[in-house]
């Protein structure tokens, strides 16, 4: 595409104004991506893509449309907006759609400060090959390790823009490197699978090939000889790779999408106790180097730093303009859309409160229990918060790890559990959701 992303969404904006368009906002997304995988010393699939996508949405009065399309063309364009228009003419009216006022609109759209893009260029195919086949031989040269099942790197480069009517215009580009193990231990019936990976903006911060796997190798081996743990009530450690899904679980109940519909077992929790006292998330979309950052949300409307729990009390909602209109409030500038779909709410970059203590320490304290290091199939009712979902992991007893568990099944109610976390102090920093460890006490597991 030699067009720039700016001026296709401005030709798009005049072709739905010349349509019969009151009002409208155009995105485009442009990106290109390259990916190896390797198996067994050798190259095993290896993928380059290049995309664009446009999508517009129209406006008359009450009534909306979307369209979209990866055609440039202007003879396309015009198409594009007759045929939303068209659309919008037949469509429901919606009392909760529309723009952004003016006045409220992202002033200040510079992602510098933000260094969404890495500057070097882009590795070689060859280059992404090398590190995957670096981290396979990490692994395979683990005792106790019969083979890895795939190794990748891969690289990508987005840009996005949107203008809308209204005044609205602007962009960045985002780049994004990684490399992942998966090894697997064991033979037969006995054969035990885990995964390292890493995932930065910048090549130069991405952990190095022999360590991602190794410790693919190292978690593998640890699980072997893995049986069903005792049925009861005990305390459950959630490991810091999966504890950010209770978190995830609190923010879908706090969509402010789900609040209006009232399908959230928190649609009355406003003001109230949803953690301990002493722990606050926050919401911080400006963090430099992070997947979650972003100048503007998907209305053009800027994205700020927020308490969403302060002091364990829930503060708001998260809330884009649709929803917040439905709800009697302002946007919290939460909006995300791709370009067939119109904008919903969706959190950026969350950071629990950190402990005092390490994993080590809460595992010692809690005597007895299940420490979570990987968790398959979910039922969470989004209305109750009844929560139920498959773990594996290691027992632990008398505050050591005394041998790997899987094929059990821990439950209990978000509304009580995350009252009850007690969080270590292992988050890492370079995540989008900043979550360490969290203990929680008397949950149902399910085992022999």
């Amino acid at each position: 595409m030699t067009q720039h992303p700016g001026d296709i969404c401005q030709d798009l904006l005049k072709a739905a104004r010349d349509a019969g368009a009151d009002a409208a906002d155009a995105i485009v997304l442009q990106g290109s991506s390259v990916s190896v995988e390797v198996r067994k010393g050798a190259l095993e699939h290896a993928e380059r893509s290049e995309d664009a996508d446009l999508g517009l949405r129209v406006l008359l009065g009450q009534r909306q449309a979307l369209v979209s399309s990866s055609d440039m063309r202007p003879e396309a364009l015009r198409m594009m907006a007759e045929r939303a228009v068209a659309m919008a003419r037949e469509a429901p009216e919606d009392p909760f759609c529309g723009l952004a006022d003016a006045s409220d609109l992202a002033a200040d759209v510079s992602v510098d400060a933000l260094d969404l893009a890495d500057p070097a260029d882009p590795p070689s195919p060859e280059a992404l090959m090398q590190d995957a086949l670096a981290a396979e031989a990490a692994a395979m040269a683990v005792d106790g390790v019969s083979q890895v099942s795939d190794a990748a790197a891969g690289y990508g480069e987005h840009r996005v823009h949107l203008a809308a009517s209204n005044g609205f215009s602007g962009g960045y580009t985002r780049t994004g490197r990684s490399l992942s193990c998966v090894a697997i231990s064991g033979t037969g019936t006995g054969m035990e699978r885990d995964y390292d990976g890493d995932s930065r903006t910048y090549q130069s911060d991405l952990r190095k090939p022999h360590e991602i796997g190794r410790l693919a190798a190292e978690r593998a081996v640890s699980l072997q000889g893995a049986r069903k743990p005792q049925t009861g009530t005990f305390s459950v450690l959630f490991d810091e790779r999966i504890s950010s899904s209770l978190i995830g679980h609190l923010m879908a109940a706090c969509n402010g999408s789900s609040v209006a519909r009232g399908a959230s077992w928190l649609k009355d929790g406003l003001e109230t106790q949803v953690l301990p006292e002493g722990l606050s998330l926050t919401e911080d979309p400006h963090r430099p180097r992070v997947s979650g950052s972003r100048p503007f949300d998907a209305e053009g409307l800027p994205t700020r730093r927020r308490l969403v729990v302060d002091n364990g009390v829930l503060t708001g909602w998260t809330l884009d303009l649709a929803s917040a209109r439905k709800l009697g409030m302002s946007s919290t500038g939460n909006a995300t859309r791709g370009v067939s779909s119109p904008p919903s709410p969706s959190s950026w970059n969350l950071s629990l409160t950190q402990g005092a203590v390490s994993r080590a320490d809460l595992m010692r304290d809690m005597g007895t229990g299940l420490l979570v290091t990987s968790m398959i199939g979910s039922t969470i009712n989004p209305n109750t918060g009844d929560y139920s979902r498959g773990a594996s992991g290691f027992w632990v007893e008398n505050g050591e790890i005394a041998y790997p568990v899987n094929e059990c099944t821990i439950a209990g109610n978000l509304r009580d559990m995350l009252l009850r976390i007690i969080p270590a102090n292992d988050a890492r920093a370079n995540l989008s959701r900043v979550v360490p460890s969290l203990l929680i006490e008397g949950m149902t597991l399910a085992g022999n």
